[in-house]
């Protein structure tokens, strides 16, 4: 067990989750999932990505949470869905996350995950993480006709993220856009990485985990330009490669 993290069972479920966060959690799932509480909170945003998402309070009014089902992606998303052998991808997240975190790659914290029996042998899961307040992804930065100087910020930020998970020998398989997240801390832009659940660790030379990287995120880029427009070219890639190589380098 993660120092600072307790572990207990409600129903059928097994929970984990931050000490301190421990009485609010078992509140939130006193009548039902993690999942059932972010659908049927009254103050509840719903966030879209691979499923929908739902940012809210927990019971104690300050805290702000973001609680989404884990899902498959890919071609056979369609059929296993939301359901997985063993004991889901949460454990592993958990330990990812703070594995970033202790290696300063801002990603957001996980506060709790919440594993249910989903059939022989198969098990759904529930994800809270702390709400990043303000942030915004990067893909509604670029749609949103920035200005120079914002999506000049918006890609040195997102050029920071990317040598810092080289640094550590982080390959994300969907850095895409939406994963980007975007917000003043401390007082600068600074860019948190998301979905971090399928994230891996030195399978690779980190030159060859920095291009993965990079050519997955350029990817994603070319697709928001085509169908909605988003504001990068060819220019902003260089930069953007360039500025990585730099700060790897430093």
């Amino acid at each position: 067990m993660p120092a600072g993290y307790a572990r207990f069972a409600m129903g059928d479920a097994q929970v984990i989750v931050l000490e301190a966060l421990a009485p609010e959690i078992r509140e939130v799932m006193a009548d039902g999932t993690l999942y059932e509480y972010g659908q049927s909170h009254p103050r509840a945003r719903k966030l879209m990505g691979r499923g929908i998402a739902y940012a809210v309070p927990l019971p104690d009014g300050v805290t702000q949470v973001v609680i989404r089902r884990s899902r498959h992606g890919g071609l056979f998303a369609p059929v296993t869905r939301d359901r997985f052998l063993g004991s889901t991808r949460a454990p592993g997240e958990l330990a990812t996350s703070l594995r970033l975190r202790a290696s300063d790659v801002q990603t957001p914290e996980l506060v709790a995950y919440a594993t249910y029996p989903a059939g022989v042998l198969l098990k759904r899961s529930d994800v809270a993480t702390r709400e990043i307040i303000g942030g915004r992804d990067l893909a509604f930065v670029l749609i949103g006709s920035p200005s120079a100087a914002i999506k000049r910020a918006a890609l040195d930020a997102t050029a920071l993220l990317l040598a810092k998970l080289c640094a550590t020998g982080a390959r994300h398989p969907d850095l895409n856009l939406k994963n980007v997240l975007l917000a003043r801390h401390n007082g600068e832009l600074t860019a948190f990485v998301l979905d971090v659940d399928r994230v891996t660790f030195g399978r690779r030379s980190r030159d060859a985990i920095t291009e993965a990287n990079l050519r997955r995120l350029e990817h994603s880029a070319r697709k928001w330009k085509q169908l909605y427009g988003a504001d990068v070219d060819a220019a902003d890639f260089a930069r953007l490669r360039a500025r990585v190589a730099e700060l790897s380098r430093a």
